[in-house]
Formats: structure tokens, C-alpha cells, sequence
């Protein structure tokens, strides 16, 4: 299995053009995310010295004004124009954070365990959140938050037939893996065995939905900036961000070949059907120069070429996180 290849059966385009997580009557595209739930420091590591020329997805805006502040040319493309409009605000003008839709999902997964569960009172999950040993917290989760209960009340949500599947628009639905309760909570595990909470941002917003005191409130450093253009000949400047409303295959396959040095794209084979995840990877192997990168992440668990680098991603959700090097003869993955 190549980290192009989706995760579940073929389905028409892609589940993110509608704008919208949860079913319903059709209406006008929303803010999914208020933050993004993907570690930069992995990219940060993985992608050519600062200056080259990277394209991410907008999403909050988050890995844009990461990217953009360590020194890298940005192109930040999104299909949702609400999303596209948000980032915008918090990377031009330091808007705040917003609630999207999936931060009010996992609210109500925490107020729910906090009702039923003593030991995921919010004071309680603060405490454990404040450590900075992954020994003791590794301890700490297995005794005291890992127990039964949850697993119960994981098992209610996240299962195919849980209150997550019934919420969600058709599209999405096949994006959860299978087990996911099992699997998400295995994933967290993973993460505070190996990483300080204390220092974990990702680690506050999933489990307490709070931002880490100390932490920025918004991705906004004096070296970010942003210019909104739809022509992909466009250039950002090192320090900078590019803001493009689009879908990222069409616009890597419009690109000059080799217009990007480096890409980074997450969530975008989830959901979508082998055809579309074909026409990615041709498009990536397109636009990004040979021996240029991309960083792909899922949500699926792996497959035989293993998890790649998803442990080293702080944000806990992560199955796989590969590292590819484009070229003439295909693209490889570690």
C-alpha cells in the first residue's frame, strides 16, 4: 500500500467540497476545524532548508504560519471558502480561534466522559496534562483514564455504528477506521509514552479543549504575511503566505512541473475513492521538483509499509505519517 492509497471503498470526488463534517440539508460551507491537529516540527524536519517553495493546506491556518515563520515560501490551498476566509483572518489580522465543527464533536465527547467518569473531570485531566515525564504518564494514563469506562463510552462513538457514523455526512463515514475507539485510544497511548504533556499542545486541545498555557493563542508572528491569488504562477516570498481557494489535485496538476520543492497534505486520501488517490499521487509527482517531498497523513491505521513517522507526531490522531521523496522513477515513502 503507497501513502496515496485510500482508505476505504471508491467514492465520487472528494467528501470536502460540500464544506460540511455533519449530515444534513445542504447549506453554506462551515469552519470544520479551529485548529489543526497536525504537528509542524514534522515537517520541519523532513522538508528542504527554509526559502524553498511548500504548499499545505489552509485548513486553521496553523501549519501555514508555522511553515511561513521558519522561513519557507507558503502556498496554502483550501476548497472551502469559509475555511480559506478563517485562515485568512487569523494569519493576516490575529483573529482568534473559533469553535469549528470538529472541535464541537470532540467537546461533546469530553463533556460526556466528564459526566459519566470521575477520573476525565477537567481538573484531573489538567493535572495529568502538566506532567512532563512520559514514564509516569504512561503510568498515570493506564491506571487512572485508560479504564473500562471509557473504553465503553469510546466504543458508543467511535464504532461503524456509533453516534460519530449516525452525525457524520455519507462521505465521511468511511474515513473513521474500523475499531476506531481502539485505535484512537491506542494512538493516544502512544504519545504520552513518548512525548511531555506539559509541552504538548495537541495533547490539551484533544483531551481537555484548552490551549496549553503559554501557548500563542493565534498562528500570527511578525514575519507572516498574506497575499489571496487563485494564479498558480503566483509567488508568496520566503516569510510569506499565498492563500488559494481550490482543490489540491487540480491545482498541482495545473502547476509547471516542479513548482513546488516540498508539499504537505493531510486528511486528503481519506474519504476520496483509488481513482482520486491515483490522480494525486501522478499530480504530486507533477508539481513537486524530483527529489523534492511530501508529508502524507491518515487517519487509517497502516498497511505494510507501516506507520512511517506517526509517532513522532505530537497531535495523538495520526496512523500514518509518511515521508515521500518525488523523482522520475516514483515516488518513495519512509
Amino acid at each position: 500500500m503507497t501513502p496515496f492509497s485510500p482508505t476505504s471503498r471508491p467514492a465520487a470526488g472528494t467528501p470536502w467540497r460540500a464544506g460540511r463534517l455533519l449530515a444534513g440539508p445542504a447549506g453554506r460551507p462551515r469552519v470544520l476545524f479551529g485548529r489543526m491537529y497536525e504537528d509542524p516540527a514534522v515537517e520541519l524536519a523532513a522538508f528542504p532548508p527554509p526559502g524553498a517553495r511548500v504548499l499545505c493546506i489552509a485548513s486553521a491556518g496553523d501549519t501555514a504560519a508555522a511553515l511561513a515563520a521558519a522561513g519557507y515560501e507558503v502556498t496554502a490551498i483550501d476548497l472551502n471558502p469559509a475555511q480559506l476566509a478563517y485562515a485568512g483572518a487569523r494569519l493576516a489580522d490575529g483573529a482568534p480561534a473559533v469553535t469549528g465543527t470538529a472541535e464541537r464533536l470532540t467537546g461533546l465527547g469530553r463533556a460526556t466522559a466528564a459526566a459519566l467518569l470521575p477520573g476525565w473531570r477537567p481538573a484531573a485531566v489538567a493535572a495529568f496534562l502538566r506532567l512532563d515525564d512520559p514514564d509516569e504518564q504512561r503510568r498515570r494514563w493506564a491506571a487512572e483514564f485508560d479504564g473500562p469506562g471509557l473504553r465503553l463510552l469510546a466504543a458508543a462513538a467511535l464504532r461503524p455504528a456509533g453516534a460519530l457514523a449516525t452525525v457524520l455526512r455519507p462521505g465521511f463515514r468511511d474515513v473513521v477506521p474500523r475499531g476506531f475507539d481502539e485505535v484512537l485510544l491506542r494512538r493516544i497511548a502512544r504519545t504520552v509514552a513518548r512525548h511531555p504533556n506539559a509541552a504538548n499542545d495537541w495533547a490539551w486541545r484533544l483531551l481537555l479543549g484548552r490551549e496549553r498555557p503559554g501557548a500563542a493563542a493565534a498562528p500570527v508572528t511578525t514575519t507572516v504575511g498574506v497575499t489571496v491569488g487563485v494564479a498558480v504562477g503566483v509567488a508568496a516570498g520566503p516569510g510569506r503566505v499565498r492563500l488559494v481557494r481550490g482543490e489540491v489535485v487540480g491545482h498541482l496538476e495545473r502547476c509547471a512541473a516542479g513548482s513546488y520543492d516540498a508539499v504537505t497534505l493531510s486528511n486528503v486520501v481519506d474519504g476520496p475513492g483509488p481513482d482520486f488517490a491515483r490522480r494525486l499521487r501522478a499530480a504530486v509527482e507533477h508539481a513537486v521538483r524530483p527529489g523534492g517531498t511530501a508529508v502524507v497523513r491518515s487517519l487509517r491505521e497502516p498497511g505494510p509499509g507501516g506507520p512511517g513517522r506517526a509517532a513522532e507526531d505530537r497531535s495523538m490522531i495520526w496512523g500514518v505519517v509518511r515521508v515521500v521523496r518525488t523523482g522520475t522513477d516514483g515516488a518513495r515513502a519512509r
